[in-house]
């Protein structure tokens, strides 16, 4: 009797199965913003209705910015300041505008428009000092100055992209000499070992020019200057599934070595307890991960994400476990996710913020492929 060396191959795994969302329960407890956003992502016949466009605009957090925004479009706390906690106070214009994109508000309204035209400004990487806002040295330093401007650039062509302005060509061409400058470093051997050791401790050497939060950001929003660069995004996946070192992203900036806190070098969600350290920024690489089509191919995020569905209750809304914190700081990057409810006393109810999880979650879900039901 012969014994077949064939093995048959196992069975894939069945599909995940549809997200519900509580449409009904949102519509009658989330903030008009969450109300808005959930329904032109989950219902569109509904948004298309007459006065949905206008519902966004009933977000006291939107007016209290518009309120603190300076004529020329700029907001007081220069270009990438964010407040600490629930404040306000000091935002960068940046995230700001990323905030009121994020509430709702029409990327064309009078308000918005006048930012729009000093974030094109931005991409054009113009030399008038004064745009470098808070980036600008106390003292002339051409290393100093060119590393602001970078950053100016990676984080007006984010804000820019999420604003819908993918086929503007000043938008276009930004992301093509920012995609190629990451490209270098993702073909080189820095993108595996990218640390020199000065002194006794590892940093970054100038050379590295590794992707930032800001240029994921952008790329969420920019799917067919994705679909042309497919060789960049084959590798920025590789890069982005290997482990996050253990060491902070400090980088030799000429004589100087400066704290790189917007630099990505690998993994953000590893485990568990990573992701609960900070909710919104573990949203916000789940949501650019799943814009990307990165999530659905790595089976570790799509687990944390299977993870936060199972934090719901029985009627599908989120209720945060013990583990997750809310840092006081958030970073530049993910700030504009989180709260989209107004505020009550300073603090936002329970009901609020589990609302507005409950939405980014089902839209994380939606992005990823997942079939969505309405309850």
């Amino acid at each position: 009797m012969r014994l077949s060396l064939y093995q048959p191959m196992p069975a894939p795994p069945p599909p995940p199965g549809p997200v519900t969302v509580p449409m009904s329960r949102l519509l009658r407890t989330a903030s008009p913003s969450v109300q808005f956003r959930a329904t032109k992502a989950f219902w569109p016949k509904a948004a298309a209705e007459a006065g949905w466009a206008t519902l966004p605009y009933a977000s006291r957090q939107g007016w209290h910015l518009l309120l603190m925004q300076d004529g020329d479009g700029q907001w007081p706390g220069g270009m990438l300041t964010v407040p600490a906690g629930l404040s306000l106070e000091g935002i960068g214009t940046i995230p700001a505008y990323r905030r009121l994109l994020e509430l709702g508000w029409d990327p064309e309204s009078p308000a918005l428009s006048s930012t729009k035209r000093l974030l094109f400004r931005l991409l054009a990487e113009d030399d008038d000092p004064s745009f470098l806002a808070e980036m600008m040295p106390k003292e002339w330093d051409d290393d100093l100055i060119k590393r602001g401007r970078l950053l100016l650039r990676e984080g007006a062509a984010a804000a820019l992209a999420q604003a819908g302005y993918e086929s503007d060509p000043r938008l276009r061409g930004a992301a093509r000499r920012l995609v190629d400058r990451v490209m270098t470093f993702l073909k080189s051997p820095l993108a595996q070992k990218p640390w020199i050791r000065l002194g006794n401790q590892h940093v970054l050497p100038a050379e590295v020019t590794a992707p930032s939060f800001h240029l994921l950001v952008m790329l969420g929003y920019m799917p067919h200057f994705r679909s042309e660069h497919y060789e960049f995004m084959d590798r920025l996946y590789t890069y982005l599934t290997q482990p996050w070192p253990r060491q902070q992203p400090v980088q030799q900036v000429g004589p100087h070595l400066l704290e790189q806190p917007h630099l990505v070098l690998g993994d953000l969600l590893p485990t568990r307890n990573a992701m609960d350290a900070d909710m919104a920024s573990s949203l916000g690489w789940l949501e650019v991960m799943a814009r990307i089509g990165f999530l659905k191919k790595h089976d570790g995020w799509c687990k944390l994400l299977d993870r936060l569905l199972d934090d719901r209750d029985r009627k599908h809304v989120w209720t945060p476990p013990r583990s997750v914190e809310m840092p006081e700081r958030v970073p530049v990057w993910s700030w504009p996710l989180l709260p989209l409810s107004d505020p009550t006393f300073g603090e936002p109810t329970d009901s609020a913020f589990s609302a507005d999880v409950t939405f980014r979650l089902a839209l994380i879900a939606q992005l990823s492929g997942r079939e969505i039901e309405l309850l």
